[in-house]
């Protein structure tokens, strides 16, 4: 039976990864700050990804032929707001990661997800593996230190270790900071009757949007791959922030425009305008392909928003 580490195992990317892995007839291990358990057949460790003693011992117990780095703060704008806990999450874990991997059990192989963030503003250009790291961001900068480092370790050590370039991908299981749900909820109860209006900052922001559950089986395939190799995960199809704010409020009969606020207090110190990628390559050596498009995840959305308010209503 095949070992898989999960970091970040409670996080959106972790949480639909672990059933699939169990699918495929994997014993799952997630790491967590506080031993919460997760779903059913996944065991948990406690670790502290930012501590290279905790992170090594779990390594050197669990003895993974896999592992998944999905730990990490996952928030842009916060990381202005919170730019050492962004790094140390995020940068310094995967170094504790690697450091850990290439010590006690080389012969793993390590995914590791990164972020579109990193190339920064491409001038319209979509990105693709060659496109030069330009952070806009600590979250940003700190995932190149993560990409860097991956790279730097499968040269220098000859580890199994690659990166994804995650672009946006939602579902459900994002939490209400983040702008998609933080739409969606709000249209929903506004439908109801529950608030009249959202604040948001700057909606002509252009972002590729997809799947989440179609992603973690990208970072699956990455690592049954006979080489590693970092891929760009994308739709290969952008639209503006405006686009879904008027499809999210259509499909419940509202006019977005009656119901948005839009404040200087949800405006990024630096924000990236839009953000465009070309999933060529995974197509190429995965096989895989973005299947479900923005307008379709904005019903799954809407679907599963009204089911959690129809939950809390009946409380």
């Amino acid at each position: 039976m095949p070992i898989a580490l999960i970091t970040g195992i409670h996080g959106q990317d972790g949480s639909f990864l672990a059933p699939l892995l169990l699918e495929h007839g994997y014993r799952v291990v997630g790491i967590d700050l506080q031993q919460r358990p997760a779903a059913a057949g996944v065991e948990v460790l406690q670790c502290d990804v930012t501590d290279r003693k905790s992170v090594t011992e779990v390594v050197a117990t669990v003895k993974p032929d896999e592992v998944y780095h999905f730990a990490g703060q996952s928030s842009v704008g916060r990381s202005f707001a919170e730019p050492e806990p962004t790094f140390l999450s995020t940068a310094v874990s995967t170094l504790n990661l690697l450091e850990a991997v290439r010590r006690e059990r080389p012969e793993a192989r390590v995914f590791v997800a990164a972020s579109g963030e990193v190339f920064g503003d491409t001038g319209g250009a979509r990105a693709n593996e060659s496109t030069p790291l330009h952070a806009a961001s600590p979250y940003a900068a700190a995932k190149s230190s993560a990409v860097l480092l991956t790279q730097s370790y499968r040269v220098s050590y000859g580890l199994f270790c690659c990166v994804a370039f995650f672009y946006n991908h939602e579902s459900p299981r994002r939490p209400e900071t983040f702008v998609t749900r933080k739409i969606v909820r709000a249209a929903c109860r506004i439908s109801r009757g529950l608030a009249d209006h959202v604040e948001l900052g700057d909606t002509s922001v252009i972002r590729d949007w997809g799947w989440a559950p179609e992603y973690v089986d990208a970072a699956f395939r990455m690592l049954q791959a006979s080489a590693p190799e970092d891929l760009v995960i994308a739709t290969g199809e952008s639209c503006s922030l405006d686009h879904f704010l008027e499809r999210a409020f259509a499909s419940l009969g509202l006019d977005h425009r009656v119901h948005v606020v839009k404040t200087a207090a949800h405006v990024r110190n630096a924000e990236i305008h839009a953000m465009y990628a070309d999933p060529t390559r995974a197509a190429e050596r995965l096989g895989w392909r973005a299947t479900t498009r923005v307008n379709a995840v904005i019903e799954r959305l809407i679907e599963a928003e009204q089911r959690t308010l129809d939950g809390e209503a009946a409380r």
